[in-house]
């Protein structure tokens, strides 16, 4: 195995994961490993090789994989039943709390980590359709986002892992928004949402004391011009050509936001400004059919996104300008919509 930047891409539908190296703009699979099936997120220790993945059979659970970078195989160290599959995985404090968000179930949730073992599951938030769940750096706030009842949940982490809710104890959105991805920007005083039924790029500010989220501005982040409508919960989106937004992350040291949508599956690259507000979408283009996930490289200057429809993954340059460049595509299995840098 050379230096190449390596990468995880869960296919949900097949049960594997691949690990992905990305060489002089050319993707290479390393190998690809049997994980389990409906393995559609993972979070990944990188100091400890270590993978947590949530699968659906032969129950749900979360599976502790450890990573062998030479030869791109993940080996089985641990598992733990949960009681409903997970959408979502997070890691906090160096790998020792994980987080996970229940979809199906409608709760999110911590557990603590000891040698990669998964420890009991704390008191759970409860919300409709939690899809996503986010900390800051310290490990001391936690945000859960609830697509179901078009909110954010946020909570104080205790040092046993307990969760507690903030003043307010949620962030209402518009109704029928549904709220699915967050994440935080480096310095942690903004947090950027994609919702799926609306397609927008939401920004709240961050007060880095309280942890609290404040909404600011917004901007649709999908094609305004090909005669997308608003989807709502229940609706199937391909049938009715409507919005299914997806995920979001930031790019070339935090000058874009790009966002990924479904249903004519493109990313879009939004402009922020210095001090990290939205601007306007400089770039749209088009990717792998149904790009559910994706991940930006270390030095924010590539993407590598999932067609979960295609099997496929895209590596695509991000210039400085804003512009998406496809580079390269390789295969990797069924129903991939999962991407981590390790």
């Amino acid at each position: 195995m050379t230096d190449a930047l390596l990468a995880l891409v869960g296919n949900a539908k097949a049960g594997t994961i691949s690990v992905v190296a990305v060489d002089d703009d050319h993707l290479r699979v390393v190998g690809t490993s049997e994980v389990g099936a409906g393995c559609s997120t993972f979070a990944v220790d990188a100091a400890r090789n270590r993978v947590y993945t949530a699968v659906k059979e032969p129950s749900p659970g979360i599976v502790t994989l450890e990573l062998d970078r030479l030869t791109g195989t993940l080996s089985e160290l641990s598992r733990t039943e949960v009681p409903d599959a997970l959408a979502y995985l997070t890691l906090a404090r160096g790998g020792e709390l994980l987080l996970g968000a229940s979809y199906g179930g409608g709760w999110g949730a911590t557990w603590p980590v000891t040698d990669g073992v998964v420890g009991e599951r704390s008191k759970p938030v409860q919300h409709r359709n939690v899809h996503c769940v986010v900390t800051d750096a310290a490990g001391q706030h936690a945000y859960f986002v609830a697509l179901g009842d078009d909110l954010v949940a946020q909570c104080a982490i205790s040092r046993d892992g307990a969760l507690s809710p903030l003043e307010p104890p949620t962030v209402g959105l518009d109704a029928d928004a549904g709220p699915r991805h967050l994440i935080l920007s480096f310095d942690e005083t903004s947090a950027y949402l994609m919702t799926e039924f609306t397609g927008e790029a939401i920004r709240f500010d961050r007060d880095t004391e309280t942890g609290t989220l404040t909404r600011a501005e917004s901007v649709r982040a999908h094609a305004t011009d090909r005669g997308l409508s608003d989807s709502e919960l229940g609706a199937d989106p391909k049938e009715g050509h409507l919005v299914w937004g997806a995920d979001l992350h930031l790019a070339r040291e935090e000058a874009y936001l790009v966002c990924s949508e479904r249903t004519e599956s493109t990313l879009a690259a939004v402009r922020l400004d210095a001090d990290g507000h939205l601007g306007e979408v400089v770039a749209l283009a088009e990717t792998q059919t149904q790009p559910r996930g994706f991940n930006v490289t270390p030095d924010g200057a590539q993407l590598l996104v999932a067609g979960e429809a295609s099997g496929r993954v895209s590596l695509v340059g991000i210039s400085l300008d804003g512009r998406l460049t496809e580079l390269d595509q390789v295969a990797t299995g069924e129903g991939p919509n999962w991407v981590r840098f390790v």
